[in-house]
């Protein structure tokens, strides 16, 4: 059988750390980055573990400034 797999990009500079993606991840990959602050002041949201991603889109049906772009593929 096929298994979905993703590849989650985000557009860094313009994330405003909402986590609303974080929340909608039901592989809990998505976290914001405390480390970081983008251009706009905010902590950015970032994949934590790729590999694992099953391209499912949540993270950017949910994303309000269309933040995130999502490949998948099926493997």
């Amino acid at each position: 059988m096929a298994k979905a797999k993703g590849k989650v990009e985000f557009k860094e500079d313009i994330c405003k750390g909402c986590g609303l993606c974080v929340n909608a991840c039901p592989v809990n990959i998505i976290s914001l980055d405390n480390d970081r602050i983008n251009v706009k002041g905010y902590h950015p949201a970032f994949v934590a573990e790729m590999d694992k991603c099953i391209g499912c889109a949540n993270c950017a049906t949910m994303c309000p400034d269309s933040v995130i772009t999502v490949e998948r593929e099926m493997v």
